[in-house]
């Protein structure tokens, strides 16, 4: 996994709450068993009028939002199914960070096994965010990530958190920092494994 230390990125704004997992990659494109290939897809039914058409209302399809590094919702982003495809077509398309007053608990943990940085702001500063990359196409923020903090052009200047939790908050920036999934974090031990191997009996 990538580390994460900081990044400026264009905003694309996504002004909606109980943004789901179905909504962010619709079921029929889950046959993959790579992790690649699902940015196409990201937000598919939206895309779309009716007619099949792309709808020119919706922010993936203004070229000013595509480009977009960093999106920007409102709460209970990613609710719904498990399926750890939302962080992946979400990373595919180019994200590389979520800002959302909450987020739905498994895509949360998803979200930090896979390296796409979930970012907690009270109500508030998403309004002004949100509010901000609509009046402004190509509005950018930077993360970073070490001081926990995101800031702007424009005099925004706030602390974030990763968790609610304190302690988890601190566990979490830790492996971002560092590239560690679950994988790596177990590889930390790699030598405490080793010893172990070669005392246990195997029978």
């Amino acid at each position: 996994m990538d580390s994460f230390k900081n990044h400026k990125g264009v905003v694309t704004p996504l002004d909606r709450s109980n943004i789901d997992t179905d909504q962010i990659i619709p079921a029929e494109y889950l046959k993959r068993v790579e992790r690649t290939g699902f940015g196409p897809f990201l937000f598919n039914d939206w895309r779309k009028l009716p007619n099949g058409k792309p709808d020119p209302n919706f922010v993936l399809n203004q070229s000013f939002y595509d480009i977009g590094t960093i999106l920007v919702a409102r709460r209970n982003f990613g609710s719904g199914s498990s399926r750890e495809h939302a962080v992946w077509a979400l990373m595919n398309h180019g994200f590389k960070a979520v800002v959302a007053s909450s987020f739905a608990e498994i895509f949360h943990k998803n979200s930090f096994e896979n390296g796409l940085v979930p970012v907690i702001l009270p109500d508030e500063h998403i309004s002004t965010i949100l509010d901000r990359a609509a009046a402004q196409p190509g509005y950018q923020l930077f993360i970073d990530l070490d001081n926990c903090e995101v800031s702007d052009d424009h005099g925004l200047h706030v602390p974030f958190v990763l968790h609610e939790d304190s302690s988890t908050h601190d566990f979490r920036k830790n492996t971002l920092l560092n590239g560690l999934d679950s994988i790596g974090l177990t590889l930390q031990q790699e030598n405490k494994i080793d010893e172990y191997e070669k005392n246990v009996r195997h029978d």
